[in-house]
């Protein structure tokens, strides 16, 4: 008798004969072995066969079903031990996969159809200023105006790029607590919200905040460049914020620096078009109006971040994309 041999002996099962009733290939199953996710019944230790029961085809098959989806080893694991004790976590497990599955492939849906934008021509940039009923936000929930909640320039230099309105604003040098990292862009969400956090707990311990929150990126992050990016936090008291630096700020990987005024060319996003790659048509829109009108880009880029996030719907104005330009 071979390994393959599709007989049962003693009450197992040949991997032969179980891979025929799983509806697997024997190499799936010594795989499915290797990495702990099904392992043999009894395995000979003079040949060194694999043997199953007949109970474990239900496992085989599941796991060659989560596979199908395009499911990590780790969280296939995860899934089929909960089976055994609690089917509504194992449940619970898929259902998160599949959420962020299908927000993955929505992102990379935007992505199809921003390069086709660009590969053919067309203007790849989405509508990043009107809302549903047509109207046209230029201005913040708290009804201020400019990437930084001041006042904008007096508007002679604003102007449309594709479907996105692109203004200047004169922003006043701020002392701001600081945090930067290297990291790519699937990173960046969360460690956005997770560092503007920790520098709005410090900003309470300096006088509070004195203006919107945002992050600069001093060089590319995307799937292959790291950056680094920058989180900012201004704040209200200068002399504070030195101290708190300096009793405080290395324990959190933080810092304080004074960012300089600047004039910003901008344009408003919703929250929905915050994410990646939609941002990006956000930026490049930014970029060929600074070319058009020959200005000088004299600054790293940022995102200001005016909104409640947490409140803010998938349309609602959140983040003005901006570039420091010579004025």
């Amino acid at each position: 008798m071979t390994e393959d041999d599709p007989v049962a002996t003693d009450d197992l099962l040949t991997i032969g004969a179980f891979a025929a009733r799983a509806r697997l290939s024997a190499k799936a199953l010594r795989l499915y072995d290797r990495l702990g996710l099904l392992a043999p019944a009894y395995v000979d230790e003079l040949t060194g066969y694999r043997y199953y029961r007949s109970d474990q085809v239900e496992r085989a098959r599941l796991v060659a079903l989560l596979r199908q989806l395009d499911m990590p080893l780790a969280r296939v694991a995860e899934i089929v031990e909960a089976v055994g004790t609690d089917g509504a976590l194992a449940a619970e497990r898929l259902a998160a996969y599949w959420a962020g599955a299908e927000e993955r492939f929505a992102s990379q849906r935007a992505l199809v159809g921003y390069l086709r934008g660009r590969l053919t021509g067309r203007d790849p940039a989405m509508d990043a200023t009107n809302g549903t009923d047509g109207t046209n936000s230029m201005d913040s929930p708290n009804g201020t105006n400019g990437a930084d909640g001041t006042n904008a320039a007096d508007g002679a230099g604003a102007g449309a790029c594709g479907t996105f309105v692109v203004e200047t604003v004169d922003t006043a040098a701020q002392v701001v607590l600081t945090q930067a990292r290297h990291l790519l862009v699937d990173e960046l969400p969360a460690w956005i919200g997770a560092s503007l956090g920790r520098l709005e707990e410090g900003a309470a311990a300096c006088g509070g905040t004195a203006g919107a929150p945002f992050v600069v990126y001093h060089s590319e992050v995307s799937l292959e460049s790291d950056g680094p990016a920058e989180s900012c936090v201004p704040v209200a008291d200068p002399d504070a914020a030195r101290r708190w630096a300096a009793e405080q700020g290395r324990a959190r990987g933080a810092g304080v620096r004074v960012e300089p005024a600047r004039r910003l060319a901008y344009t408003r996003i919703t929250k929905a078009q915050v994410a990646y790659p939609q941002i990006a048509a956000a930026f490049e829109a930014v970029e060929r109006w600074i070319a058009a009108r020959g200005l000088e880009v004299v600054g790293p880029c940022r995102e200001v971040y005016f909104a409640d996030w947490d409140a803010a719907g998938p349309e609602d104005p959140v983040c003005d994309v901006a570039f420091p330009v010579a004025s």
